[in-house]
């Protein structure tokens, strides 16, 4: 498994794709980083993935 996806299941990862092609084709016209809802999934899914690969070093 790529470092992309570790520690996210496959039904999260079909999810967050499609709600990420969903938004890209209906959601907002161009907004700035900080209000842009497509970045913020990008900055949580960065987040987890972080997590989890810090729990896997821990552990």
């Amino acid at each position: 498994m790529s470092d992309k996806n570790a520690g996210l299941s496959l039904a999260y990862r079909f999810r967050w794709r499609l709600t990420w092609l969903l938004l890209h084709i209906a959601g907002p016209a161009t907004l700035p980083d900080h209000l842009d809802p497509r970045r913020r999934m990008e900055r949580e899914r960065a987040a987890r993935v972080a997590r989890a690969q810090a729990t896997r070093q821990v552990a």
